[in-house]
C-alpha cells in the first residue's frame, strides 16, 4: 500500500508538471523575423579576424536601417499585442502613476521654485511663488515644447540676482541640447538660442554670463560619430554665440574628452575638471575677483576623483578619495592648493562618503551596505549630529545656500514611496514637507537584505522586495535588476513600475555587485577592465541564491538592466543562458570590441579597456562581450531589447546588432524582439506616456514568458505545479 501511495504521488507530481509544461508551450506566439541581410566585414585584432556580418547596422542615416527598424517594430508590436492582459497592466500603471508629484522648493531671486507633475502629465512643470505669498503660478512648462512630450527640459540654472535663467532643452530624447536665455519677470526669451551643447552644465558668473560645454559638432552622423574633444565656452550675455570665449579645450594639450567648469557660490572662484574617462579628473582653478587672474592647476593627473563642494573667503573644502578609497573632505587656502597643503576636515571611514553644503553646514552622507546614514558637521569639522532618519533606506537632498534657513531631503526605499521633508540646521528637527497621495499600500510589502556568496568567496549584499504574504514556493515571478559599473550605487529607491510588478505578486531583487560604488573605489574597481567578470558572477551567484532559497526558479526569473545594466544582462544570458527565463536588456553595451568608437564611448575604458589596448584586453573584451557569444544551437532566454533610436549615448546599434544575432542563431520557441523607441533616447526626459507603455509591454511579455495566460494578481492564474 505504501508504494502504491508512493507510485500515486510520483504520478500525481508528473502530471502536474507535464501540464504546467503544456501550459507554457500553449503561451507560445509563432514569431516570424524580418530577414537581416549579412555583409563581409573583416576587423582584424593582433592578427586574429574578426566578422562583424551586421556592420551595417551602425549606419542610423541609412534608409536600409531604417526599413529594418520599422520591420522589427512591426513583428514586436503585433507580438505584444496578443498578450492577453498587456492592456490591463497599462491602466494599472497609469492608475498608480496618477497622483501629483512635487518636489523640494528652492529660492532664486523674489521667487521660490519648485517641480509639481498632477499625474500623468509627460514632463514636470516649473511653478513659482512670490517668497513668503500663496500665489502660484507657471513659470515653463516642458508639455508646450512639443505635442507628445518627447522635446523634455535638461536643465535649469539661475543668475546670481535671479533674474535670469537658462534653461537646456533636449528634442527626442539626445544628448544634445540647446540653451535658452530667458528674463524671469517677463518669462521672454531674451537672446538668440545657443546650440550643439552637449554633457553639460550651467554655471552662471554672477549675473553677467555663463560657462557651458560641448563638442565640436562630428562629421558623420550627429546621433553616431566620435565625439574626442570637449571644451568649455563663457557666454557674455549680449554677444553671439560665435563670440563666445573658449576657457579650456582648445588645444592639444587640453584634449579631454569631458570638461566642466563650475562657479563657487560667491562668483570668486571658477574650477575647472577635465577628465577622459568616466573616473578620474584634474582640478584647475581661476580667481575671478582678479581681472586676469592666470589659470592654477591643483592636480595635474587623473589618478583620483576631486571636486570643490564649498567655499568661505580662500579657504576652499574638498571632497576627494585621493589616498582614500572611501572618500574625505578636506580644506586648503585657495592661495597655495596643491595637495601637499590639504588638510584632513572629515577624515575617510570604512563607508563610502559624499557631501554636500547648505546652510552654512557640511552635509556628510554615507552608505552603510547601501543604506544612507547622515551626519552634519560646521565648516570647522566638528560634529553638530547624526540626523534621525524616517527608517531603513536612501536619503538625498541636504544641499542649498548659505543662507537658506530650511533645506530639505527626500527619503525613500523599495516599498516606501519618496516623501519630502523640511530640516531645520539650528535645531536638527525634520518634519514632512510632502508626502504623496499614491494608491499604493506599503504595509502590505516587505523589504529585506541578505548576503550571499559569489564565485569567489566575496560577500555581496542583496535587497529583497516583495507582498508579505508570499509563499516562498519557488514560483514566484521575479526580476533581478542591477548595474555593476562606473562606481555607480543602487541604493534603495521607490519605483511606481515596481509597486505594480509587486502587486501582482511579484519579487524584485537588487544586488549590490561589484564594479559599482556601494563600498568605495575598491569595490569599483573590483569589476573593471580584465576583473570585469566578476561583475557577472556576482550577478549570476544572486540569481542561484534566489533559486537556492526557494524565492523563485529558473522558469519563473527575469534579469534586467540598462546601459552598462544592459551588458550585464546580455553577458549573463550568453554565459549561463539556463538561468532564467526571460531577459530585458535594456539601451545595452553589447559590442565591446566597437564600443569605444560612437560618441564619447572611448571615455568608458577606465571601466572596460578597449580592444585596441593590447592582446590580452582584446581577447578579454571578446570573451565576455554580448554580440560575439551569441552561439547556434543554443537555446536562449525569452529577450525583449529595448532602445531608443535617438540614444547618442550607448548607440541603438548595439541592440540593432544583438538582436540580429540572436533572431539568427537563436533555437527553440523563445521569441528574440527588439523593441524601438521613436524620438527617444538614453532614457532621461522620455514622456510618462511612453514610459509606462513601455513598462506594460516589459511586465506583459515577461510574465506571458513564465507561462501565466492572466495577471497572478487573481486566484485562477497561477499555474500550478
Amino acid at each position: 500500500m505504501r508504494n502504491l501511495a508512493l507510485a500515486m504521488v510520483v504520478l500525481t507530481t508528473i502530471t502536474a508538471c507535464k501540464n504546467e509544461n503544456e501550459l507554457k508551450k500553449s503561451n507560445v506566439i509563432a514569431v516570424t523575423y524580418p530577414e537581416t541581410k549579412t555583409v563581409d566585414s573583416v576587423d582584424t585584432y593582433f592578427g586574429e579576424q574578426v566578422i562583424d556580418p551586421y556592420r551595417w547596422l551602425e549606419d542610423d542615416r541609412s534608409e536600409e536601417t531604417g526599413e529594418w527598424v520599422k520591420a522589427q517594430n512591426e513583428v514586436t508590436a503585433d507580438y505584444l499585442a496578443q498578450i492577453p492582459y498587456r492592456q490591463e497592466l497599462k491602466e494599472r500603471l497609469e492608475e498608480i502613476w496618477n497622483y501629483e508629484k512635487i518636489g523640494a522648493p528652492f529660492i532664486e531671486g523674489e521667487y521660490t521654485y519648485y517641480y509639481k507633475n498632477d499625474g500623468l502629465q509627460n514632463q514636470s512643470v516649473i511653478y513659482r511663488k512670490k517668497t513668503g505669498e500663496d500665489n502660484e503660478e507657471v513659470f515653463l512648462d516642458p508639455n508646450t515644447f512639443s505635442k507628445d512630450g518627447t522635446i523634455s527640459l535638461g536643465g535649469l540654472n539661475f543668475s546670481k540676482n535671479g533674474k535670469l535663467a537658462a534653461y537646456q532643452i533636449s528634442e527626442g530624447g539626445s544628448d544634445w541640447r540647446k540653451v535658452i536665455i530667458m528674463d524671469v519677470e517677463s518669462k521672454k526669451q531674451i537672446e538668440d538660442t545657443i546650440v550643439d551643447v552637449k554633457f553639460s552644465g550651467i554655471s552662471w558668473k554672477n549675473n553677467e554670463g555663463f560657462y557651458y560645454s560641448s563638442y565640436d559638432k562630428p562629421k558623420g552622423s550627429e546621433l553616431s560619430a566620435k565625439t574626442d574633444q570637449h571644451k568649455l565656452f563663457y557666454h557674455k550675455l549680449g554677444t553671439s554665440q560665435k563670440q563666445d570665449q573658449l576657457i579650456y579645450g582648445g588645444t592639444e594639450a587640453q584634449k579631454h574628452r569631458y570638461v566642466s567648469g563650475s562657479v563657487t557660490e560667491d562668483g570668486n572662484y571658477l574650477f575647472i575638471y577635465p577628465r577622459n574617462s568616466t573616473s578620474g579628473t584634474k582640478l584647475l582653478m581661476q580667481d575671478l575677483s582678479q581681472p586676469n587672474s592666470k589659470m592654477i592647476t591643483i592636480l595635474e593627473n587623473s589618478d583620483s576623483d576631486t571636486g570643490v563642494i564649498e567655499n568661505v573667503g580662500s579657504k576652499l573644502y574638498l571632497i576627494t578619495n585621493r589616498n582614500a578609497p572611501n572618500q574625505k573632505v578636506v580644506t586648503v587656502d585657495a592661495s597655495n592648493p596643491s595637495p601637499e597643503n590639504w588638510k584632513d576636515l572629515i577624515p575617510e571611514t570604512e563607508n563610502v562618503l559624499r557631501a554636500s553644503t547648505g546652510s552654512g553646514y557640511i552635509f556628510a552622507s554615507y552608505m552603510v551596505d547601501a543604506v544612507s546614514k547622515v551626519k552634519q558637521y560646521d565648516y570647522d569639522g566638528k560634529l553638530v549630529r547624526e540626523i534621525e532618519l524616517p527608517g531603513v533606506g536612501s536619503a538625498s537632498g541636504f544641499g542649498g545656500k548659505k543662507e537658506d534657513q530650511v533645506i530639505y531631503y527626500s527619503f525613500s526605499n523599495y516599498i516606501t514611496p519618496s516623501t519630502i521633508y523640511s530640516f531645520n540646521p539650528k535645531t536638527g528637527t525634520s518634519e514632512v514637507y510632502i508626502k504623496p497621495g499614491i494608491n499604493f499600500n506599503a504595509d502590505d510589502f516587505e523589504s529585506k537584505q541578505v548576503f550571499y556568496t559569489s564565485k569567489d568567496g566575496t560577500k555581496v549584499p542583496m535587497i529583497i522586495s516583495y507582498k508579505k504574504d508570499i509563499e516562498l514556493n519557488g514560483k514566484n515571478p521575479t526580476i533581478l535588476y542591477s548595474y555593476g559599473g562606473f562606481n555607480i550605487s543602487l541604493t534603495p529607491s521607490f519605483s511606481i513600475a515596481n509597486a505594480v510588478w509587486m502587486e501582482q505578486g511579484g519579487i524584485y531583487a537588487v544586488p549590490n555587485i561589484r564594479g559599482g560604488g556601494e563600498y568605495g573605489k575598491k569595490w569599483h574597481d573590483a569589476g573593471t577592465k580584465l576583473e570585469k567578470q566578476n561583475v557577472f558572477d556576482d550577478f549570476i551567484a544572486a540569481a542561484e541564491y534566489l533559486i537556492d532559497n526557494n524565492y523563485t526558479s529558473s522558469d519563473y526569473l527575469a534579469i534586467r538592466g540598462g546601459s552598462n545594466g544592459g551588458l550585464l544582462v546580455g553577458a549573463t544570458m550568453t554565459q549561463r543562458p539556463d538561468l532564467v527565463k526571460v531577459a530585458i536588456p535594456a539601451v545595452g553595451v553589447l559590442d565591446m570590441l566597437r564600443y569605444h568608437t560612437f560618441t564619447s564611448g572611448a571615455g568608458w575604458a577606465y571601466d572596460y579597456g578597449t580592444s585596441e589596448d593590447n592582446k590580452e584586453m582584446f581577447d578579454y573584451l571578446k570573451g565576455y562581450s554580448p554580440i560575439h557569444n551569441v552561439k547556434e544551437g543554443v537555446e536562449y532566454p525569452a529577450t525583449l531589447i529595448t532602445t531608443g533610436d535617438h540614444d547618442d549615448r550607448v548607440v541603438p546599434a548595439h541592440s540593432f546588432k544583438f538582436a540580429a544575432e540572436l533572431q539568427s542563431k537563436q533555437t527553440g520557441t523563445n521569441p528574440t524582439l527588439i523593441r524601438i523607441e521613436t524620438d527617444a533616447g538614453h532614457g532621461a526626459g522620455t514622456p510618462v506616456s511612453k514610459t509606462i507603455e513601455q513598462y506594460a509591454d516589459i511586465f506583459g511579455f515577461t510574465l506571458y514568458n513564465m507561462g501565466y495566460k492572466v495577471l497572478p494578481n487573481t486566484t485562477k492564474s497561477k499555474i500550478k505545479g
